[in-house]
């Protein structure tokens, strides 16, 4: 049986590389401060293959067949896709895959009746760069990569994000290998990229969210952040935040708020949690 051996969670804005000075120094310290404490936590835990969450920004389906998961079966993963490499500000690098367990993640998911997309070559944007750069720099650690739909209706409910990470959980646990698995969950906190409120942060909703998480009641944080909640503190972009919900599913307990910055030279609230007790 596979085991989990960390859980985390931070945002992936694109700012965090592309353009990261043009925050107040601050703002940088702490952000590199607390990212620099997930990759040793990471360290420390010694897996074998991170199970990434992210959201696919309508760049590996298009918008009127978007999948509400995706996972990428790939022996080697390529990034970042053209054009983002630039906006990054990031090289090309490679990342080897997990292709065994990702493939018995859909396999599996099929028995249970949790139908998963997959792809050979997943293209990768800020998603997984961002927080692969900062955690994952030498990419030494094997990835399975799993987009989730969080921009086309109909976008899944928190409590069927929790609820695919609790089948997540069962799987991973019930894998016939003796792998280690580090859960990384990236996206959000509010923002809307693109839109309206492009330069604005929603600080009391990000702050809220996070002290709901510092609390450790699951039940709690499913009935009060809502789909309409996340939309409102930020269209098309806070939803991203249901990949953390996955990976809460695979935890117990309060999560450490490693950090949090009103960051709107990264045009997001910029934060990073970590679990401490797995499910």
């Amino acid at each position: 049986m596979a085991k989990i051996v960390a859980a985390m969670a931070m945002t992936h804005a694109p700012g965090l590389t592309g353009w990261f000075e043009r925050a107040p120094m601050q703002q940088q310290l702490l952000a590199k401060k607390a990212m620099d404490e997930m990759r040793w936590r990471l360290e420390a835990a010694k897996p074998d293959v991170i199970l990434g969450f992210s959201n696919d920004h309508l760049l590996n389906w298009p918008i009127n067949n978007t999948p509400e998961w995706t996972v990428g079966i790939g022996e080697e993963h390529v990034g970042p896709a053209d054009w983002y490499d630039e906006w990054l500000a990031l090289d090309k690098y490679r990342i080897p895959g997990h292709p065994t367990l990702a493939r018995y993640i859909v396999n599996e998911g099929a028995r249970r009746r949790l139908a998963f997309s997959y792809l050979r070559e997943m293209q990768f944007d800020d998603g997984f760069s961002v927080p692969m750069h900062y955690l994952n720099p030498y990419n030494a650690i094997p990835l399975v990569p799993v987009s989730m739909n969080c921009t086309v209706p109909p976008v899944p409910l928190p409590a069927r994000a929790y609820e695919v990470g609790v089948t997540l959980r069962e799987m991973v646990k019930a894998y016939p290998g003796d792998e280690r698995v580090a859960i990384l969950a990236t996206g959000g906190l509010s923002h809307e990229p693109g839109g309206p409120r492009y330069f604005w942060v929603d600080e009391a909703f990000d702050t809220w969210f996070l002290a709901l998480l510092a609390k450790g009641d699951h039940e709690a944080l499913l009935r009060g952040c809502t789909l309409e909640k996340m939309e409102d503190a930020g269209s098309g972009g806070t939803a991203e935040l249901l990949a953390w919900i996955v990976a809460l599913a695979f935890t117990r307990g309060p999560a450490e708020v490693l950090a949090y910055m009103p960051a709107v030279a990264w045009r997001s609230g910029t934060g990073m949690v970590a679990w401490s007790d797995m499910a």
